[in-house]
């Protein structure tokens, strides 16, 4: 059955708004399509160009028009993967494997495999395309420090390898001024990286916020956002100041930044829904709308031509019982089976 024409239409959420923006209230819609396929997810990205949404999916990415939720191919033999770096300019894909360090690196017409590249330092996650410096960049969990890799996307080749203060680096955003900034998860700090040396040059603490993962940089205001469980913070390049600090949702793994807009789009999985929010100026936010969306949906990508927001998450039916002799420990134990698929669209 094709994704669009499930259950005849697709199933809206009402948004809850919650405060005015600019004189005029905002209203958001989430819409959501069944979209099948295996396997859990991580990140999932946009291409700008095409409107097309890369989903990862634990073994495959999955390739959605964004719109309307028409699945349009797949790539598969993604060990591990945990989301997808969009170069239109050079013509190639890129994702982040971590069940082999490998990157696969794909063209974005066909979808077909080019290559793919070891990553030695292991412990692939975050990636992201940093158009100013035409480069790739992946945000390793690898050990016993994290690091960042550069690649050229033209020719798949590793360019840079940068050592981090944390083991746990997540999103990564550019400012066209030479600098990367990233979250460090485990300290709560964002570095700054040199492009022009590839060495970090700063550090900056990011309290209250605890567990910085999803980033964005806005050129016009000159801030940096930094997605964090229940606060996130806003702040100024210029010494890496907290300018404003905005009250949000837990299990944040990822922010949406719409630059026209000037919308911030913050996915709280624990609660299943998006907090977005308004730069009224360049330290000041109006938080504008929370729209429903689906437990356990924690990442999002926003596309600035269509000013739709993506997410996905699988639904699971009930967990099986572990084994009598089973081990305890720590871990989320044994998962239902997956149910449902969902692919949501926040429009407005």
């Amino acid at each position: 059955m094709a994704a669009r024409s499930l259950n005849t239409a697709a199933i809206l959420f009402a948004a809850s708004l919650l405060a005015p923006h600019i004189g005029h209230a905002q209203t958001f819609k989430a819409e959501k399509f069944e979209i099948k396929g295996d396997g859990g997810t991580d990140y999932v990205a946009v291409e700008a160009a095409t409107g097309r949404v890369f989903v990862s999916r634990a073994t495959h990415m999955m390739v959605v028009e964004g719109p309307t939720g028409k699945v349009l191919g797949d790539i598969p033999n993604t060990p591990g993967v945990h989301g997808a770096g969009i170069a239109t300019k050079s013509g190639h894909g890129f994702t982040t494997n971590g069940g082999d360090s490998n990157v696969t690196m794909f063209d974005l017409k066909t979808l077909a495999v080019i290559k793919q590249i070891p990553v030695m330092q292991g412990g692939l996650d975050g990636i992201m395309y940093d158009e100013p410096d035409d480069k790739i960049i992946l945000t390793n969990h690898s050990r016993p420090i994290g690091t960042l890799t550069a690649i050229d996307p033209k020719s798949g080749d590793i360019v840079a390898t940068v050592e981090l203060e944390d083991t746990a680096p997540e999103g990564a955003a550019a400012d066209g001024k030479g600098h990367i900034f990233v979250n460090n998860e485990g300290k709560s700090t964002i570095q700054v990286i040199d492009v022009k040396t590839w060495k970090a040059t700063a550090s900056w603490p990011l309290a209250p916020c605890q567990g910085p993962t999803g980033i964005a940089y806005d050129k016009a205001s000159n801030r940096i956002f930094s997605g964090c469980s229940n606060t996130s913070v806003v702040v100024d390049p210029n010494g890496g100041k907290i300018v404003a600090t905005i009250k949000n949702g837990t299990r944040v793994d990822a922010l949406g930044w719409d630059p026209s807009e000037k919308l911030i789009y913050i996915p709280n999985g624990g609660q299943g829904n998006v907090t977005v929010v308004h730069q009224d100026s360049p330290d000041k936010y109006t938080t504008v709308a929370t729209v429903d969306t689906f437990a356990g949906a924690k990442t999002i990508a926003v596309d600035p031509k269509t000013h739709n927001a993506y997410l996905f998450q699988p639904e699971r039916g009930p967990a099986p019982a572990p084994a009598a002799d089973a081990p305890k420990g720590r871990g989320r134990g044994p998962q239902g089976p997956i149910v449902a698929s969902w692919f949501i669209v926040v429009k407005h």
